[in-house]
C-alpha cells in the first residue's frame, strides 16, 4: 500500500521551498506593480501592469527548452539547489536599486528574477512525481497548489502592508515611491537564503541520462522547440491539460491587468491594500478547491471536475460586472478562486501522470511555454483593447464569453468524466473510494481491465478510479433497454450477446489497438456469493493480437451494498457505520497472452492489496464486540441449554467480569483459559480482551505436561475455568490439577457469586444507555491492532505444539473475509461446539458470530452426537462448522435423526482432510452437502473454502462455489501460490508444489521462536507469506487441491512415497465403511522407512492383507505391517494425532 506523501523524505522541506520560492518572486512584483497603482490612472495604468505581467511571463518562453533539458539531464534536486543560490545576488541587486530609487532598474530586474524562475520551475514541478509516485498525484498536487496559493496570499499581504505602512505621499517621480519602501529588500534577501539552505535537505530520488548534449544551433533554429512541443502533443490527455491551464492563466493574467484601474473607476477605490487583498481572496478560494480536490480526489484523479471548475469560472466572469461593492466583490473573488482550483488541479496531475519516465521535465517545460504564450497573447490583446479605448467591463465580457466555449469543449471531451462527477456527487454520501496500485495503470496504450464483478456501480466506481476513459463490455440486453442507451452511448459502451459476440470481441480488439482502456467483467455476471466465479477465456481472443497490457482490479466494499445481491444481514453489518468505504485496487501488468486462469490469479492476489486497505480502518475485537452489542443490543447472542443472553446482556456480564478480574490480571500479558464452548468461554475471552490481555485458550485434551510447557512459554500465571468443567473433566480420567502449581486457578463460579447484585444492575443500566465511546473510555484498555490477541498453541500433530501468535488484525481480518462469502442471513444461527483452544472454534464459531451479530448456541463437547442433534432441532440451527471426524461421529450416530438436520444450510468441514466417505454418509443420511475449507492456525485459520453453486435464474448460468476434491477458492483478501519447495519460485497453474498462503490474516509469528517463524514467514512485494508446509496445486479456476503434507512422506529405498496418497488408494480397496486408517512411516533397516497402517474398525487383519494383494495396489505403496487399533489416536480438535500414532504403533512393535 502507498505511504502517505507526507511520509515522504523531503516533501515537507520540498513544500517550504516552494513556498518561500512563491513568497519572494510575488514579493517584488507586489512592490513595483502598487508603484505603479499609486503613480498611474487609466491607460498608462493598464499598459503598464499588463507590461510587468509580460515581463514575468517572456523568460518562460525564452527558456522553454533549455530549462527542460537541465530538469532532464541533471537531478532535479540539484538543479533546485543551483537555481535557488542564483537568487541570492538577484534580490541583492533589487535590494540596491529599492535604496537607490531606481525604479527602471528594479522594473527591469523583474525580468532577471523571473528569468530564474523559468529554469528552476520544470525541476521543481517534475520533483513532485519522483517524491510521491503516480499514485499520490492528485493530493500531491492539492499541496503543492495550496501551499503556492497561500504563498501568493501571504507575500500580497506582507508586502502590502509594508509597502502601505513605509510609502510616502511626498513624492516627485516614482523612483521616490520605491526609495520610501526600501527596507523590503532585506525580506527578500532572507527569504531567499532559507529557500537556498532548505534546497540542499532534498533527497536524490531518480537518476538521469547525464550524457543528454545540448545543440545550441537547433535552439536558435527552434528545432528543439518544435520537438519539445512534439512530445507534449504526442498525447491527447497532456496537450489538452495543457491548453486548459494556459487559457485559465491567461484570463488570470488579464483580470490582474484590469483589476485595479476598474476598481479606480467603478469605486473610487485608490488603497492596494483593498485592491490585492480582494485579488488575494481569489487565492484563498484556490486553496479551499484545492483542498476539496485533494479530499475527492484521494488517490486518484477526479477529471470530472475540469468542466465543474470551468462553469463556475465562466459565471464568475460574467457576474463581475454587475457587482457594486466592496463585500459582494470579495465573495465573487473567493468563489473564482474555488472553481479555479477544481479546474487546474485534476489538469496539473494529469499532466505528470500521463508524461513518460525521463520527459516529465520536457513537457512541464511545454507546459509552462504553451501557458506563458498564451499569457502573452491575452495581455498583448488586452494592451490592445486598452489603446482602443474598450472598456474593462467589455474585457471581461469577452474573457467570459471565451470561457463559456471553454466550459462546452471540456463537457464535449470529457463527457465521461462529467456524468461520472455528477454521479459521484449523488453517491457520495453513501461511498468513500480509495484507490490504491494506480501507479500499476499505464498512462498510454491499450489496456485491458479485467476483475471481479459484484454490483451494478462497478462500472461508476472503476472509471472513478481511472483517470483515462475506460470503454465498458455490457450485456446487450442491457445496452438496448430505451432509458439506458442514449446515457451508455455517452461512454461508449461496447454491448455483447450472452453467448458472447465476435463482432463485439472485434471492437474490443480494435479499441484496444487504438491504445484506449476497455473494460471487461470475465466471469459474465453480477456474483451472487461476494466471491469469483469461474473466468470466461473469451476476452483472450480479443487481447491477443494486440499489443495492449492486461491489467487486473479487485473491486472492495461494493458487495454489500444496495446494488450488489448481499443478504440484507450481511448489508446491515457492512454499511451501518455511515460511509462505505469503497477499495479500487489495480494490480500488476499481464501479458497480452495471459490466459484466463493466470488473470484470475492475479485478480485473486490484487484483492489482498484492496482488502489491506480496508482491514487498517477496523477496530480490535472487544471495540469491535462493543459496536456490534450498540447496535443490536436486544439480538440473541449466546444461547445454551436453558439459558439465553441479548447482547445488552452479554455486554453487561463481559463489562462487570472484566472489571472485577482487573486486580487479578495486572502486570500479566497472558491470561490462560481452561473451558470449553459455552457462555462462561465467550464471557472469558471477553473479559481478558477487554482489559487489554491476550487469551490463551488452554487444550484440555492434551497431555498435562504438555499444558504445563503451554503456561511455562506464555508465561502464564492466571487460568480462569471453572469447578464444574473441571469435576467433569476427572470424570472422563483427566486430571489437570497438577498445572496448580504452575498458575493460579480462578473459578468463573466464584467470581461471579463475589459480584454484588448492584454492580451487575449498574453495569445492565451502562451497556443499555451509554453510548459505546463512553463505554470504551470507561471500560475498555487501549489495544492497537498490531497487539496480540490470542495465543494458540497448534495442536502438534506432528510433534511440539507451537506457540501460534495472532493479533486483532490477523483475527478481525478473517472474520471479515469470511462473512463476506457466508453472506449471513438474518435467519442464520450458529452451532458453537468446536473448542477455543482452536483457531477454527476461536475465530469460526466464536468470535465471527460475535462480531458479525449472528446467535450462537453453545455446546461444550463436540463428540456428543445426540446433544448436536437436539440442539440443531431446537434451535432451527442453520451454520454447522466441524471437522471430517466430528461430522463422521454425527453420520454414524444412530441417535441423530435425519430430520434433526433439515434446518441446516451451510455444513463446513475444516481442520483435517474431508473423509470422502464422511461427505457421501453425510449426504446420504441428511440429505446436505459438506462444504471443505482449509487453513492452519498461523492463517487465524481460513485461507479457502467451498461454498454453494448459485442458479442464476435470469440466464440458466451456474455461478461455481463448489468443486469436490479441492478445497475451494482462496478467501477474499487471501492469496495462495504453489512454488517449488526448495526455491520458493512459483509454479506454472496445475503444477503440484508447496502451498503458500499469503494475506492479512498471517500470523504475527511463533511466541519467542524467531527462527522458527522466519523459516515459514516469508515477505514479499509488502505481502506476508505463510509456507503451509503442505503439497497441493491451483486447477485453471484457482480451486486449491491438497495432495499432502510434505512430512507426510515414506522414503522407500529413496523413493518418496506419499503417505496420504497410501491413505487414500486403501479406501477405495477397503469395502468396510466403517474403518477407519491411518498410515505412518517407521525406520526399517532395508529400505529406511516402511509404511505402517492403523487399522480401527477391523479385527480380521488377515482379510485386509487378502484385499490388499488382490487389488492392483502399486507394490510401493503396499504397508509393510498391520496393527489394529481400537481408535485411530486423534487430538482435541479431532485432527489425527500423528505423533501420537507413531508412539502407539512403536509401542505395540516393541
Amino acid at each position: 500500500m502507498e505511504k502517505s506523501i507526507w511520509k515522504n523524505k523531503g516533501f515537507m522541506p520540498y513544500l517550504i521551498i516552494v513556498f518561500l520560492n512563491a513568497f519572494t518572486d510575488l514579493g517584488h512584483k507586489i512592490i513595483i506593480q502598487n508603484a505603479l497603482f499609486k503613480f498611474y490612472d487609466g491607460t498608462e495604468l493598464r499598459v503598464y501592469t499588463a507590461i510587468i505581467q509580460a515581463m514575468i511571463l517572456l523568460p518562460f518562453i525564452m527558456t522553454f527548452t533549455p530549462a527542460g533539458f537541465l530538469s532532464d539531464k541533471f537531478p532535479k534536486n540539484r538543479v533546485i539547489v543551483f537555481a535557488a543560490f542564483i537568487a541570492l545576488p538577484i534580490t541583492a541587486m533589487i535590494t540596491v536599486s529599492y535604496y537607490t530609487g531606481a525604479f527602471w532598474l528594479a522594473f527591469w530586474l523583474t525580468f532577471v528574477l523571473a528569468l530564474q524562475s523559468a529554469f528552476y520551475s520544470p525541476a521543481k514541478y517534475g520533483y513532485i512525481r519522483e517524491l510521491v509516485g503516480k499514485n499520490n498525484l492528485a493530493p500531491a498536487n492539492s499541496a503543492v497548489q495550496a501551499v503556492t496559493i497561500t504563498a501568493i496570499l501571504g507575500g500580497t499581504l506582507v508586502y502590502t502592508l509594508f509597502f502601505e505602512s513605509w510609502f510616502s505621499t511626498d513624492f516627485e517621480n516614482i523612483g521616490d515611491i520605491l526609495q520610501s519602501v526600501k527596507y523590503v529588500g532585506f525580506l527578500l534577501i532572507i527569504g531567499t537564503l532559507i529557500e537556498a539552505l532548505l534546497a540542499l535537505r532534498l533527497p536524490l530520488k531518480q537518476q538521469t541520462d547525464l550524457t543528454l548534449k545540448f545543440a545550441v544551433k537547433q535552439y536558435l533554429k527552434m528545432r528543439y522547440l518544435k520537438n519539445n512541443l512534439k512530445s507534449a502533443w504526442s498525447h491527447q490527455g497532456i496537450w489538452l491539460s495543457i491548453i486548459g491551464l494556459a487559457v485559465f492563466f491567461a484570463i488570470n493574467q488579464v483580470l490582474l491587468a484590469n483589476f485595479g484601474a476598474h476598481l479606480k473607476e467603478t469605486m473610487g477605490e485608490t488603497d492596494t491594500r483593498i485592491a490585492n487583498g480582494i485579488m488575494a481572496l481569489a487565492g484563498i478560494g484556490i486553496i479551499f478547491g484545492s483542498i476539496f480536490v485533494g479530499k475527492v480526489s484521494k488517490n486518484y484523479i477526479e477529471t470530472g471536475m475540469i468542466p465543474l471548475g470551468a462553469l463556475g469560472i465562466c459565471v464568475f466572469l460574467f457576474s463581475l460586472v454587475f457587482v457594486q461593492d466592496l463585500l459582494s466583490l470579495a465573495i465573487l473573488f473567493t468563489v473564482y478562486g474555488f472553481f479555479g482550483g477544481l479546474f487546474i488541479v485534476p489538469l496539473n496531475a494529469l499532466i505528470q501522470y500521463y508524461a513518460k519516465e525521463g520527459e516529465v521535465g520536457t513537457i512541464l517545460a511545454a507546459n509552462n511555454f504553451v501557458g506563458n504564450l498564451f499569457m502573452l497573447a491575452f495581455l498583448g490583446a488586452s494592451i490592445g483593447l486598452s489603446f482602443l479605448q474598450f472598456s474593462n467591463q467589455t474585457t471581461f465580457y469577452i474573457l467570459a464569453t471565451v470561457t463559456f466555449f471553454g466550459t462546452l469543449y471540456a463537457i464535449a471531451k470529457l463527457p465521461q468524466s462529467f456524468i461520472r462527477y455528477i454521479i459521484v456527487g449523488m453517491l457520495k454520501r453513501r461511498y468513500q473510494v480509495q484507490v490504491v496500485g494506480m501507479k500499476n495503470l499505464p498512462a498510454r496504450g491499450g489496456v485491458l481491465l479485467l476483475g471481479n464483478h459484484v454490483s451494478w456501480l462497478d462500472w461508476a466506481m472503476l472509471q472513478i478510479a481511472s483517470p483515462r476513459p475506460i470503454r465498458f463490455v455490457m450485456f446487450r440486453s442491457y445496452y438496448e433497454k430505451w432509458y439506458l442507451k442514449w446515457f451508455l452511448d455517452i461512454f461508449r459502451v461496447i454491448p455483447i450477446g450472452q453467448a458472447g459476440s465476435k463482432q463485439a470481441l472485434d471492437q474490443v480488439q480494435e479499441s484496444l489497438s487504438q491504445g484506449e482502456v476497455v473494460a471487461l467483467f470475465p466471469e459474465g455476471h453480477i456474483s451472487h456469493n461476494g466471491h469469483l466465479s469461474i473466468f470466461k477465456s473469451g476476452f483472450e481472443r480479443a487481447v491477443k493480437e494486440t499489443q495492449a497490457v492486461i491489467i487486473p482490479f479487485y473491486l472492495r466494499g461494493l458487495w454489500g451494498s444496495l446494488s450488489s445481491y448481499a443478504t440484507r444481514k450481511y448489508r446491515y453489518s457492512t454499511g451501518y457505520a455511515g460511509q462505505r468505504r469503497i477499495t479500487i485496487g489495480f494490480g500488476k501488468s499481464l501479458s497480452h497472452q495471459a490466459s484466463a486462469s493466470e488473470v484470475k490469479q492475479a485478480v485473486l492476489e490484487t484483492a489482498f492489496h484492496s482488502w489491506q486497505s480496508y482491514v487498517e480502518t477496523l477496530e480490535p475485537l472487544p471495540i469491535s464486540f462493543l459496536r456490534t452489542a450498540k447496535t443490536q443490543s436486544s439480538r440473541i447472542a449466546v444461547m445454551e441449554a436453558n439459558s439465553e443472553l441479548s447482547y445488552g446482556r452479554l455486554l453487561a456480564a463481559a463489562l462487570v467480569f472484566a472489571r472485577q478480574l482487573k486486580p487479578l490480571m495486572s502486570s500479566q500479558a497472558n491470561i490462560g483459559i481452561l473451558l470449553p464452548p459455552s457462555t462462561g468461554t465467550v464471557l472469558a475471552n471477553l473479559a481478558v480482551m477487554i482489559n487489554g490481555k491476550t487469551v490463551v485458550n488452554l487444550n484440555y485434551t492434551a497431555e498435562t505436561s504438555v499444558v504445563a510447557l503451554s503456561l511455562e512459554k506464555a508465561e502464564i500465571k492466571t487460568v480462569l475455568t471453572s469447578q464444574r468443567f473441571l469435576s467433569k473433566l476427572e470424570g472422563r480420567g483427566i486430571d489437570l490439577t497438577p498445572l496448580k502449581t504452575h498458575a493460579h486457578f480462578v473459578y468463573l463460579e466464584d467470581v461471579k457469586q463475589a459480584i454484588p447484585k448492584w454492580k451487575l444492575i449498574l453495569s445492565l443500566l451502562q451497556a443499555k444507555l451509554l453510548p459505546a465511546s463512553v463505554l470504551k473510555a470507561l471500560y475498555f484498555k487501549k489495544t492497537a491492532l498490531e497487539d496480540t490477541a490470542a495465543i494458540l498453541f497448534s495442536s502438534g500433530s506432528e510433534g511440539v505444539p507451537k506457540g501460534v501468535q495472532l493479533t486483532h488484525q490477523n483475527i478481525m481480518s478473517n472474520i471479515k473475509e469470511v462473512s463476506a462469502v457466508l453472506n449471513p442471513k438474518e435467519e442464520d444461527i450458529i452451532l458453537n461446539a468446536l473448542p477455543t483452544f482452536h483457531a477454527f472454534g476461536l475465530t469460526g464459531t466464536t468470535f465471527l458470530p460475535l462480531i458479525e451479530g449472528m446467535p450462537m448456541v453453545c455446546q461444550p463437547d463436540p463428540t456428543d452426537a445426540k446433544t448436536i442433534g437436539r440442539l440443531v432441532a431446537q434451535y432451527q440451527i442453520t451454520l454447522l462448522l466441524g471437522t471430517s471426524t466430528f461430522l463422521r461421529i454425527y453420520t454414524r450416530s444412530r441417535k441423530v435423526h435425519p430430520l434433526m438436520f433439515q434446518s441446516l444450510r451451510l455444513v463446513v468441514a475444516g481442520a483435517e482432510r474431508l473423509n470422502p466417505e464422511v461427505r457421501s454418509s453425510f449426504k446420504e443420511k441428511f440429505g446436505k452437502d459438506i462444504y471443505e475449507g482449509y487453513g492452519a492456525t498461523e492463517t487465524s485459520p481460513v485461507a479457502s473454502v467451498n461454498i454453494p453453486d448459485i442458479l442464476l435464474s435470469y440466464s440458466g448460468d451456474i455461478q461455481t462455489g463448489n468443486k469436490i476434491g479441492t478445497v475451494g477458492l482462496p478467501i477474499p483478501g487471501t492469496t495462495i501460490k504453489i512454488v517449488d519447495p526448495d526455491t520458493l519460485e512459483e509454479l506454472p497453474i496445475g503444477e503440484a508444489g508447496l502451498i503458500m498462503i499469503g494475506g492479512i490474516q498471517i500470523m504475527k509469528g511463533y511466541l519467542n521462536d524467531p527462527e522458527k517463524t522466519q523459516s515459514v514467514i516469508v515477505e514479499k512485494d509488502g505481502v506476508r507469506w505463510y509456507q503451509s508446509g503442505d503439497k497441493g496445486k491451483l486447477d485453471e479456476d484457482g480451486f486449491l487441491i491438497i495432495l499432502d503434507r510434505y512430512s507426510r512422506f515414506a522414503k522407500l529405498g529413496g523413493e518418496m512415497v506419499s503417505l496420504g496418497a497410501v491413505e487414500a488408494k486403501l479406501s477405495e480397496i477397503i469395502e468396510n465403511p466403517d474403518i477407519e486408517i491411518l498410515a505412518i512411516a517407521l525406520p526399517d533397516p532395508s529400505k529406511g522407512e516402511k509404511i505402517v497402517l492403523l487399522v480401527a474398525g477391523e479385527s480380521d487383519m488377515d482379510k485386509l492383507k487378502a484385499q490388499m494383494l488382490q487389488s492392483d495396489i502399486n507394490p510401493l505403496m503396499m504397508p509393510k505391517t498391520y496393527l489394529a487399533v481400537e481408535a485411530i489416536p486423534k487430538l482435541g480438535t479431532g485432527k489425527a494425532d500423528f505423533a501420537g500414532a507413531k508412539k502407539k504403533a512403536l509401542e505395540m512393535l516393541g
